[in-house]
């Protein structure tokens, strides 16, 4: 039988081991904060996943890693149920779009595809220039709330300045912060472990923060670094509302914006100024090199130091 128990094996390493329903709330965040999908439309993919499980688990098959054939015997099911085509098209879009998650939140490999789904052309990662980061930087600056202000600024200078996902901002401890050298410890997709450098901007930002910003909220209930507004851990769900939020201040619009953007705009800035593929692999924690070279269909010249190829690393 290669149900639950087969993608549980797979899922399965120390922090990844999450159950079915922990991954699909984060799949409807997804839907609703980063692709602004509507309360209607986010229901209708989330009845479709569910009947889609259902599914696959009277198929004895694994709903994370399917067999061959299984998504040309679902569309035969859903024909036979009498579904209009355009019903059929929007449950396999559904399907596409899952597995399109289950991808970028590694939970399977960047090269799977659903066998008999179709995979769509890949799509160049949006990027935001670097006047764009300065005013986005700068959206923050004026903010009447002290501590939102100073949070926000040190949460986008870290994006930008480190290239982590949502996930991994979201989950630095105060313990991950290495002071001597300025360091970040990040624990990534699939349970990797990275240090990436924290200097220059993003650490002159951090400092500030941990300095004056995070004390207001702390009431030792935590030692996640960034905190909510009551002082909790700040859930990724609001970190996407706090970069959109700061990107409409910024003039940038929302359908162009959300903390991946941010990690895609440092990686192109990167290989723009120098940084070769493996450095930036290495930074960014990709496990293949494939991942990485989305980045390579802009202008760039070749140099290989962080420091020297960070455009706010020299900002001291």
């Amino acid at each position: 039988m290669r149900g639950a128990c087969a993608s549980l094996n797979f899922l399965g390493q120390g922090d990844l081991m999450r159950s079915f329903s922990d991954i699909l709330a984060s799949f409807i965040d997804y839907l609703s904060l980063e692709r602004g999908y509507s309360d209607n439309t986010v229901t209708a993919y989330r009845r479709d996943i569910l009947q889609w499980k259902v599914f696959c688990e009277k198929k004895e098959d694994d709903l994370f890693r399917p067999s061959e054939g299984l998504y040309d015997l679902y569309v035969m099911k859903l024909r036979r149920e009498g579904l209009a085509d355009s019903s059929v098209q929007r449950k396999c879009s559904s399907v596409r779009t899952w597995v399109r998650f289950l991808v970028i939140e590694g939970h399977i490999p960047d090269d799977f595809t659903l066998p008999g789904l179709p995979s769509r052309p890949k799509k160049l990662p949006q990027i935001l220039t670097e006047g764009e980061m300065d005013r986005l930087f700068k959206s923050c600056d004026d903010d009447p709330d002290f501590y939102m202000g100073l949070r926000d600024r040190a949460i986008i200078e870290v994006l930008y300045g480190c290239g982590l996902r949502a996930s991994e901002l979201c989950g630095l401890s105060l313990k991950d912060i290495r002071h001597d050298p300025g360091a970040l410890f990040v624990l990534g997709k699939g349970g990797k472990e990275r240090m990436v450098p924290l200097v220059g901007s993003a650490r002159r930002w951090m400092d500030k923060y941990l300095s004056h910003g995070r004390p207001l909220k702390d009431r030792a209930e935590t030692d996640r670094v960034f905190l909510s507004i009551r002082g909790g851990p700040l859930r990724r769900e609001s970190l996407w509302r706090i970069i959109k939020s700061r990107g409409k201040l910024a003039g940038i619009s929302s359908a162009r914006l959300h903390p991946h953007v941010i990690r895609h705009t440092v990686a192109s800035h990167l290989l723009r100024r120098g940084m070769d593929l493996r450095t930036l692999q290495e930074f960014l924690g990709h496990s293949s090199i494939d991942t990485t070279e989305k980045y390579l269909h802009f202008d760039l010249e070749l140099r290989d130091v962080y420091d020297s190829s960070h455009p706010r690393a020299k900002y001291t």
